[in-house]
Protein backbone atom coordinates (compact mmCIF):
# COMPACT_ATOMS: atom_id res chain seq x y z
CA UNK A 1 0.00 0.00 0.00
CA UNK A 2 1.40 3.65 -0.71
CA UNK A 3 -0.02 6.87 0.39
CA UNK A 4 0.81 10.50 -0.35
CA UNK A 5 -0.06 13.30 1.99
CA UNK A 6 -2.92 15.25 -0.38
CA UNK A 7 -2.25 18.96 -0.10
CA UNK A 8 1.12 19.51 1.42
CA UNK A 9 3.16 19.70 -1.51
CA UNK A 10 3.99 23.29 -1.33
CA UNK A 11 5.11 23.09 2.29
CA UNK A 12 6.92 20.13 1.81
CA UNK A 13 8.69 21.81 -1.03
CA UNK A 14 9.70 24.78 0.66
CA UNK A 15 10.93 23.07 4.01
CA UNK A 16 12.84 20.81 0.65
CA UNK A 17 14.54 23.88 -0.56
CA UNK A 18 15.14 25.28 2.92
CA UNK A 19 16.95 22.03 4.07
CA UNK A 20 16.47 18.55 3.16
CA UNK A 21 17.56 17.28 6.68
CA UNK A 22 15.02 19.14 8.38
CA UNK A 23 12.30 17.81 5.69
CA UNK A 24 13.62 14.14 6.59
CA UNK A 25 13.43 14.70 10.34
CA UNK A 26 9.92 15.85 10.08
CA UNK A 27 9.08 13.23 7.62
CA UNK A 28 10.29 10.53 9.80
CA UNK A 29 8.71 11.84 13.12
CA UNK A 30 5.45 11.09 11.32
CA UNK A 31 6.13 8.09 10.04
CA UNK A 32 7.39 7.11 13.26
CA UNK A 33 3.95 8.69 14.85
CA UNK A 34 2.09 6.64 12.46
CA UNK A 35 3.93 3.53 13.62
CA UNK A 36 3.12 4.64 17.15
CA UNK A 37 -0.79 5.23 16.62
CA UNK A 38 -0.62 1.31 14.92
CA UNK A 39 0.40 -0.20 17.95
CA UNK A 40 -2.03 1.06 20.46
CA UNK A 41 -5.40 0.39 21.32
CA UNK A 42 -7.62 0.70 18.00
CA UNK A 43 -4.68 1.45 15.88
CA UNK A 44 -5.10 -1.43 13.90
CA UNK A 45 -7.51 -4.74 14.14
CA UNK A 46 -6.58 -7.53 16.30
CA UNK A 47 -7.80 -11.07 16.72
CA UNK A 48 -4.56 -12.40 16.31
CA UNK A 49 -2.42 -9.62 16.98
CA UNK A 50 0.06 -10.99 14.07
CA UNK A 51 -1.09 -7.73 11.85
CA UNK A 52 -0.30 -5.41 14.70
CA UNK A 53 3.17 -7.39 15.11
CA UNK A 54 3.60 -7.11 11.00
CA UNK A 55 3.54 -3.08 11.16
CA UNK A 56 7.01 -2.24 10.35
CA UNK A 57 9.01 1.32 9.89
CA UNK A 58 12.01 1.92 8.42
CA UNK A 59 13.26 5.71 7.58
CA UNK A 60 10.64 7.35 5.91
CA UNK A 61 8.17 4.08 5.06
CA UNK A 62 5.72 2.51 7.04
CA UNK A 63 3.43 -0.28 6.51
CA UNK A 64 2.35 -4.01 7.28
CA UNK A 65 4.05 -6.98 5.92
CA UNK A 66 1.18 -9.40 6.49
CA UNK A 67 -0.05 -10.33 3.29
CA UNK A 68 -3.51 -10.30 4.51
CA UNK A 69 -3.50 -6.59 5.47
CA UNK A 70 -4.69 -5.38 2.28
CA UNK A 71 -7.78 -7.93 2.50
CA UNK A 72 -8.59 -6.16 5.82
CA UNK A 73 -8.05 -2.40 4.99
CA UNK A 74 -10.16 -2.92 2.08
CA UNK A 75 -12.26 -5.31 2.33
CA UNK A 76 -12.95 -8.78 0.98
CA UNK A 77 -15.59 -11.36 -0.51
CA UNK A 78 -15.85 -15.08 1.22
CA UNK A 79 -16.11 -18.42 0.04
CA UNK A 80 -19.41 -18.50 0.39
CA UNK A 81 -20.51 -15.50 -1.88
CA UNK A 82 -20.36 -13.18 1.25
CA UNK A 83 -18.57 -9.94 1.44
CA UNK A 84 -16.47 -8.66 5.02
CA UNK A 85 -16.32 -4.90 4.51
CA UNK A 86 -12.99 -2.79 4.97
CA UNK A 87 -11.99 -1.19 8.33
CA UNK A 88 -9.88 1.10 6.59
CA UNK A 89 -7.52 1.16 9.59
CA UNK A 90 -4.28 2.38 7.76
CA UNK A 91 -6.45 4.99 6.04
CA UNK A 92 -7.69 6.21 9.18
CA UNK A 93 -4.82 6.25 10.67
CA UNK A 94 -2.81 8.49 7.72
CA UNK A 95 -6.02 11.29 7.81
CA UNK A 96 -4.98 11.58 11.69
CA UNK A 97 -1.55 12.10 10.82
CA UNK A 98 -2.28 14.34 7.46
CA UNK A 99 -2.87 17.74 9.80
CA UNK A 100 0.17 16.89 12.01
CA UNK A 101 2.32 16.40 9.70
CA UNK A 102 1.11 19.81 7.85
CA UNK A 103 1.65 21.69 11.39
CA UNK A 104 4.97 19.99 11.46
CA UNK A 105 6.11 21.58 8.34
CA UNK A 106 4.71 24.65 8.59
CA UNK A 107 6.51 24.97 12.18
CA UNK A 108 10.04 23.91 10.60
CA UNK A 109 9.73 26.38 8.14
CA UNK A 110 9.58 28.77 10.99
CA UNK A 111 12.74 28.07 12.49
Amino acid sequence: MKFEWIGTDKLAQKLLEKSVADFEAVAKKNIRDIYTRSQQSGGTPVDTAELRMSMQYRGDETGYIKHYAPHVEYGHRTRNGGYVPGQYYLKRNVDTQLPIYKQDLKDKIKE
